[in-house]
């Protein structure tokens, strides 16, 4: 599986010409599934319009409305109460899938309860996602991140990478997420990290990463 992932979505030329470059075909004739499950755990996101938004293609954060040939929508909280034969064949057709932003231990805990966990390294789309939808591939998030408190109270993640993500590094609107914040936060990590601001990107193919930026970011070794 080839991973794109973003702070705040395909928002600048070149995380575009990244996705694009990833896909075997244009844009125009791929399918994708957004998944929209991690806003709900986010007091500050969801649900609600933000859902909406997200789905619908009219956030402020590119990602569903690129031109894709088909979009639907894959809710994992609804995914444990209907057979996989309903949704596992469309899973594994379909070209992208794009994940949002909100809880990343929320949406962890829903891939893992859907099953879609256990699914995802062997697709072969491209997976695009956005701050908790990136940062839930790391094999941690970091105490800093944890708001929504999974039943086993830890802080883990998918560890589908081998790194953690800080994402909306200096975003005005969050001001504690500033450098200094983000050398804490690493540096209690026991493996490396990155943090990225909202113009930067990480595409991983194969286990090698790859940072994407017009903006700021800083890595953090082990």
């Amino acid at each position: 599986m080839k991973l794109l992932l973003t702070s705040a979505g395909v928002n600048n030329k070149s995380i575009y010409d990244a996705l694009v470059d990833m896909l075997d075909k244009p844009i125009a004739d791929c399918s994708a599934l957004c998944i929209p499950t991690a806003m709900y755990g986010h007091p500050w996101v969801g649900p609600g319009v933000n859902a909406w938004q997200f789905i619908s293609g009219k956030s402020e954060n590119p990602m569903v409305e690129l031109g894709w040939k088909s979009v639907g929508v894959l809710e994992l909280t609804a995914l444990p109460s209907i057979g996989q034969d309903r949704w596992v064949p469309l899973v594994r057709e379909t070209d992208v899938l794009l994940v949002s932003g909100g809880d990343a231990l929320y949406l962890y805990h829903w891939m893992q309860e859907s099953g879609l966990a256990d699914l995802l390294p062997s697709l072969q789309a491209v997976y695009v996602g956005m701050s908790a939808g990136s940062m839930v591939m790391a094999p941690n998030i970091g105490e800093f991140f944890v708001g929504w408190t999974p039943p086993a109270g830890s802080d883990e993640a998918l560890g589908l990478v081998d790194f953690a993500i800080f994402p909306h590094l200096d975003h005005e609107l969050l001001p504690g997420n500033t450098m200094a914040a983000a050398e804490k936060w690493a540096a209690g990590k026991q493996g490396p990290s990155y943090a990225i601001d909202d113009q930067t990107a990480i595409k991983v193919i194969d286990g090698a990463a790859e940072v994407i930026s017009e903006g700021n970011w800083r890595y953090f070794s082990a």
